[in-house]
């Protein structure tokens, strides 16, 4: 065999989704500024286009705005930065990319009112036209208010006690918790307010688009639903339990959708599941699973095979490593692990990834990404070098 033939088949053999070796990029330089919640998405035409947001903080910091880039097909590195979002003199957070069935892309994230993240508004912007250099040519744009109505209060309080939970330290003037967020759940205003973005929406195969959101309020999540393509949009009921937000969703193959959850509440410090039998209109309560939890947000992606992808720290303190996870049983176990970042405590934070599978097969990850500046960092890889690690 000449050399030209072994060029050729060693060339094919890396770049194919199969045996793709893991690439990593920064999206734009390390910098000063707070870049955080990036999220990324495959257009039609090959590129791929992420966002996150930039600024000197996150709820406090009113100079927060949503930027994005492109990384063109073919290309080895990403464009200049844009801005895609900005509300003068508000902060803009936790942005969120998707294409819809009809091929429209979506922004979805929330303007932090009054600084405070339960008076969050939550807003979108949708186009058809977003494959010119810079920031889509966005077509429409409104916000979406939910109401999940009086029977909210109730579902808490149903919730909590499914838990069957311990609240051992009790006093009159220090209600228990869980009392303290059914109360609040009777007031009109708080329960409408303040519902925020930040994992990528799944559409189901009935063609119902869920979008997962959770309350720094109340503690607990829900998906806003539709039906009708992004027209209107109804609130599931809630997934109630001891602090899980930032709901990430895979899907099952008898159609149940599963929710992982960052955990916000008491230890042990573990990601959180809750189930869906109905197509994401009510959830199980939140329970503890075996995966450790930081208190920091997840991704899973389901992929073409039906197997899940899960993208998380595997930690109960810091955001110091970053581990791919990989289950053919659909949670029962994980197997297949390999980090994307790993340091010393205090060293590095690699955090609040977004995950998916693009059309050739390989699985794309970004994530915020600090050691002595910030940036967003971008990971490609397949499957075959999740399970290659032997870690």
């Amino acid at each position: 065999m000449n050399r030209s033939a072994i060029f050729t088949i060693l060339s094919i053999l890396l770049i194919s989704p199969v045996t793709l070796a893991m690439e990593e990029r920064l999206i734009f330089s390390l910098q000063d500024k707070h870049v955080h919640s990036s999220s990324i998405v495959e257009l039609p035409n090959g590129d791929f286009l992420a966002c996150w947001f930039h600024g000197s903080g996150e709820r406090s910091a009113d100079d927060v705005k949503v930027q994005g880039a492109r990384l063109r097909k073919g290309s080895k590195s990403w464009g200049p930065v844009f801005t895609m979002a900005d509300t003068p003199d508000i902060p803009d957070c936790n942005p969120v990319l998707f294409l819809d069935n009809q091929e429209r892309l979506w922004l979805f994230w929330m303007v932090v009112q009054n600084n405070r993240w339960e008076r969050s508004i939550l807003k979108y912007r949708r186009t058809a036209d977003y494959t010119d250099e810079g920031a889509p040519n966005w077509e429409w744009q409104d916000i979406i208010i939910l109401k999940p109505g009086e029977t909210f209060q109730e579902d808490l309080r149903a919730g909590f006690k499914k838990l069957k939970h311990s609240e051992s330290m009790w006093a009159e003037y220090a209600l228990p918790y869980s009392r303290m967020l059914i109360d609040a759940a009777g007031d009109p205003v708080k329960r409408q307010a303040g519902w925020m973005t930040r994992t990528k929406p799944v559409t189901l195969e009935n063609g119902r688009i869920l979008l997962p959101l959770y309350s720094d309020g109340y503690n607990v999540s829900m998906t806003a639903y539709s039906d009708d393509n992004g027209e209107t949009w109804s609130p599931s009921k809630p997934m109630v339990g001891l602090g899980p937000i930032q709901p990430t969703l895979a899907l099952k193959e008898n159609g149940d959708i599963v929710a992982y959850c960052r955990d916000s509440g008491a230890d042990p410090s573990r990601a959180m599941k809750a189930t869906s039998t109905d197509s994401g209109s009510s959830w199980s309560p939140a329970l503890d699973t075996e995966l450790p939890n930081p208190g920091s947000s997840l991704a899973i992606t389901t992929l073409d095979n039906g197997h899940w992808a899960l993208l998380y720290n595997d930690t109960e303190s810091g955001r110091h490593q970053l581990v791919i996870a990989l289950s053919e049983d659909e949670g029962k176990t994980w197997p297949w692990k390999r980090y994307l970042d790993k340091s010393k405590p205090r060293e590095g934070s690699y955090s609040y990834p977004t995950l998916i599978q693009a059309s050739d097969g390989t699985l794309h990850a970004t994530y915020s990404f600090k050691t002595n500046g910030a940036a967003i960092k971008h990971k490609t890889f397949s499957v075959d070098w999740i399970k290659k690690s032997a870690e």
